[in-house]
């Protein structure tokens, strides 16, 4: 590679995500971090970006691939969102509309249903001893 090319933006996130992982294994102090952080803000090419990983293990510089990572940890959204299929959210919305139009609570009788239709749901699930 030609350290005189010039990085982008997706290639610094990258190098910062890298360093992180070193600062999170104990490599590099919060100092160094921070300041390393810095550099790699600030280049501009491959050849200013090698210096920041010289004494670190495993770089692969900025223009390789980023390497194969689990995903993040996602925590499950909120409980309605969890149980609603997009159908059910879609009734939900025509319930609201008719609800605004016709002045009627057609909403509330709309929402009592979907009520039960997400708790049959959930059950159904942890009796069927499937996971989400």
């Amino acid at each position: 590679m030609d350290d005189r090319l010039r990085i982008s933006d997706a290639e610094r996130d990258r190098a910062a995500a890298e360093l992180g992982e070193h600062y999170a294994q104990g490599r590099i102090t919060t100092e160094e971090h921070a300041e390393r952080l810095d550099r790699i803000w600030a280049a501009r090419t491959r050849g200013e970006l090698a210096p920041v990983f010289a004494d670190l293990p495993g770089h692969q510089g900025p223009g390789a691939a980023a390497p194969a990572r689990r995903p993040a940890y996602r925590a499950p959204g909120p409980p309605w969102r969890r149980s609603l299929p997009a159908p059910v959210l879609g009734l939900f919305v025509v319930l609201l509309a008719l609800t605004i139009a016709t002045h009627k609570p057609v909403l509330v009788v709309g929402l009592l249903v979907l009520v039960v239709l997400a708790r049959r749901r959930s059950r159904g699930r942890r009796w069927s001893g499937r996971q989400e």
